[in-house]
């Protein structure tokens, strides 16, 4: 989270048939950010190009939701999270992101974009944000942040296997 900038538990909600779209380089640094993602987010397109994508993360956002990202994105997969984010001025909104990689022709990655929905808010409530909570607290288990991660990661990992070991069918059943 940007230091100066404290949640106001204010949300702003994306239209049903809105999409965030955003590009990143291959160390999440923003190449590109489309209109809604600016309007959304209270960010000018000077304020983001070439700023590093978590500029936008939100302090109750679990670190090991980015981590299972990043290690699916490392892999060449596609992945999809439900994602809470913060704005420039500290209000917030739900998405569901969609984040592939960019290939290029000789199948190298490039970069990564990155496509995010509106939200169902009764899912949010009732199934993300339990189980974010629960790997928040597994990350705050220990006073090493990377112990945290740790601990945080094989919750996860619990969790996907308590409930049919496959992320994806998980996540889309909801």
């Amino acid at each position: 989270m940007r230091p100066d900038v404290s949640p106001t538990g204010h949300q702003r909600i994306l239209g049903e048939k809105e999409i965030i779209v955003s590009k990143t380089d291959l160390t999440g640094k923003i190449t590109y950010a489309n209109n809604k993602f600016l309007t959304i987010s209270g960010f000018q397109e000077s304020e983001l190009l070439g700023i590093q994508h978590n500029i936008i993360r939100h302090p109750q956002m679990p670190r090991v939701i980015f981590k299972f990202l990043w290690d699916q994105l490392n892999a060449k997969n596609e992945v999809f999270a439900y994602v809470l984010n913060l704005c420039k001025h500290g209000d917030h909104y739900w998405v569901l992101a969609h984040v592939t990689p960019s290939l290029n022709d000789a199948g190298v990655v490039t970069g990564y974009h990155s496509s995010r929905r509106a939200v169902d808010q009764s899912i949010v409530q009732s199934t993300i944000v339990p189980v974010y909570e629960q790997l928040s607290k597994a990350e705050k288990s220990t006073t090493s942040p990377k112990q945290g991660l740790e601990s945080s990661y094989k919750t996860l990992l619990s969790f996907i296997q308590e409930n049919g070991g496959n992320y994806d069918k998980w996540l889309f059943s909801l």
